[in-house]
């Protein structure tokens, strides 16, 4: 009877062992895209790579950081240019969780505090340079502000990986002189190439003048090439006799 009382008290030590086990230890996968950051009685305790794990969870506890790239966008931001004109700005930056510990710990919500470290450097970027520049070079803006955030981001375990300019827009009426300006450019380029023309037109002219004047048979050759291909026709010429002795030539009627 004593045995019987034994094995029975045995049975429920290892169902309750059994179920402690079963509710103490948790089964967690870790994706490739993603990254466990465990914390051992509240505290730091590593960062889990992509793999599966026992975790127990009465000590432990693991938050899921996705890794993958993602875009941020800062929509029509109303900053100065250095030269006092308002202009409206859009910009958008591809970024992703390089240290998965910081962007969990040095700020409640890294994607917010990265949002407003890139308003604060498209300001300050946009408030030290000209207008016509911010507008000449606006591929290189975008790079200028991914050096100048660079820093600052990483401090929140982030990597910027690129930032573009989408828009800049103008106000109304400065909109309109800046069409005029480049419609006048325009015309400018326009006018400058077809003085080019008439230049290199002149320069032939005056070169096959010169040939002819070297070269009198050249002309006579050209003069026959002009009847042999023309018929009924009367043709005038202006020239010296000795330019047309040429000997003589029967058109076509």
């Amino acid at each position: 009877m004593d045995a019987l009382i034994g094995l029975f008290i045995l049975s429920l030590v290892l169902i309750f062992l059994g179920l402690v086990w079963r509710f103490s230890l948790r089964w967690v996968v870790i994706f490739e895209n993603e990254r466990g950051v465990v914390y051992k009685q509240g505290k730091f305790h590593r960062v889990l790579q992509p793999g599966s794990y026992w975790i127990y969870t009465y000590l432990e506890k693991v938050q899921k950081v996705d890794i993958r790239a993602r875009f941020i966008t800062i929509p029509g931001q109303d900053v100065l240019s250095s030269d006092n004109i308002g202009v409206k700005v859009s910009v958008a930056v591809n970024f992703r969780v390089d240290d998965p510990f910081k962007a969990l710990n040095s700020a409640f919500n890294y994607t917010e505090s990265l949002y407003l470290i890139l308003q604060l450097e498209l300001r300050d970027l946009f408030g030290s340079t000209p207008i016509d520049e911010l507008l000449a070079k606006r591929k290189q803006i975008g790079v200028t502000l991914l050096e100048k955030s660079k820093e600052k981001a990483a401090e929140l375990g982030l990597a910027l990986l690129s930032a573009d300019i989408k828009d800049i827009m103008l106000p109304g009426d400065l909109k309109n002189i800046f069409a005029q300006i480049v419609n006048a450019r325009n015309e400018g380029l326009a006018a400058l190439e077809r003085a080019r023309g008439e230049g290199a037109s002149l320069r032939n002219l005056a070169n096959t003048a010169k040939l002819l004047e070297n070269n009198p048979a050249l002309l006579q050759l050209r003069i026959l090439q002009a009847l042999e291909s023309k018929s009924g026709n009367t043709i005038i010429l202006s020239t010296s006799p000795e330019v047309l002795n040429f000997p003589s030539v029967t058109t076509k009627k």
